[in-house]
């Protein structure tokens, strides 16, 4: 099993940056990225990777509808190059509210745009002529849409792999059959192995059954909130304020993914509830409302023991990147946490 860390620059990119050598020596795997509506990703992670060795850099994620897919697909394999092949693409749709909000692009089809990507890029990365007639993307561009000059071309660089790992965040039922299908990694959000199984385990199934095996087997990146010690269940109560964001606040009535998750995962009364407060400006009211039982079962947070029972159920679960936010008081208790947990997940 992998350890990852989400990148948390709350007090400051560089600082945060600086310590990631420290994480690297301690064992961490790989950093992912995100990219929302703040300082984009990519500029972020090329100087990540010069300022470690090892570590693997990852896009957590890459809204698909902000790029073009070649330009996704140049973006990796620039990121590839700078990195010496540590670079993970991390793809996903985002939200409405923040695709036509902030891009002011529309928010349609996010599954077919998804796979037109991921096939364009790995077009894009085996050096071919690029073409593609899609539903959703046409390369070269017809003649009738624009001067009728465009013509198929291939990138001009080598990459430094001609198949750079794709991760897709996904939790709807289709969005993760397709990433079992296509991708390197699949990446949800609120992760409860208890309850995978029943809420994703059909979509993987399908997904699998027509995945190339030339893909290998799918990594599973769980996140979890990582604190070790007889007197830390307190710090369960900093993920209320974020998932009540994310359940309540992430999308309006009947467009909230989050939502429906929660709702799958057994939670219908307070996940209505929750986005009522919360959309009513009520946020504390909400977050008070967030099951304490999501809380302990998606996080890492209790005494050494449970950790490990929580580690060993995400293994069973099929997890194989672990992808922890260490949440010591110090620099020094944090590089603790990733060597423990590095140690309990070996």
């Amino acid at each position: 099993m992998r350890i990852g860390m989400a990148l948390n620059y709350s007090g400051g990119f560089k600082e945060t940056v600086a310590e990631l050598a420290d994480y690297e020596r301690a064992g961490l795997d790989i950093v992912f990225v995100a990219e929302a509506y703040s300082f984009d990703a990519v500029s972020q992670m090329g100087y990540i990777a010069a300022r470690t060795e090892r570590l693997e850099i990852a896009s957590g994620i890459l809204p698909i509808y902000s790029r073009t897919p070649t330009l996704l697909a140049m973006t990796a394999a620039g990121m590839d190059y700078v990195s010496d092949g540590r670079f993970t693409l991390g793809l996903g749709a985002s939200g409405p509210q923040v695709i036509e909000g902030f891009h002011g692009v529309p928010y349609t089809a996010p599954l077919g745009r998804t796979r037109e990507v991921i096939e364009i890029c790995r077009k894009v990365w085996r050096r071919e002529k690029v073409e593609h007639q899609g539903r959703h993307y046409t390369l070269p561009l017809p003649a009738d849409q624009g001067t009728g000059l465009g013509k198929p071309l291939k990138l001009i660089n080598h990459p430094v792999r001609p198949r750079i790992p794709i991760v897709v965040a996904a939790i709807g039922p289709k969005n993760v059959e397709l990433a079992a299908e296509l991708a390197e990694g699949w990446e949800p959000i609120f992760y409860m192995p208890e309850k995978a199984a029943d809420v994703w385990g059909a979509s993987l199934a399908a997904g699998k059954a027509r995945r190339d095996p030339e893909l290998g087997g799918l990594d599973v990146i769980a996140q979890a909130s990582l604190a070790v010690g007889d007197d830390v269940a307190g710090l369960l109560e900093l993920g209320r304020p974020i998932a009540a964001l994310y359940i309540g606040g992430m999308g309006a009535k009947g467009k909230n993914f989050y939502n429906d998750l929660a709702r799958r995962y057994g939670y219908e009364k307070e996940a209505e509830r929750i986005q009522e407060l919360y959309l009513d400006g009520k946020k504390d009211e909400a977050a008070a409302l967030v099951p304490y039982e999501l809380l302990e079962k998606m996080s890492l947070i209790g005494s050494e023991g449970f950790v490990r029972d929580r580690v060993r159920a995400m293994k069973e679960s099929g997890v194989t990147t672990l992808n922890v936010a260490p949440l010591g008081r110090t620099h020094e208790e944090r590089i603790r946490l990733i060597e423990l947990i590095k140690d309990i997940a070996s």
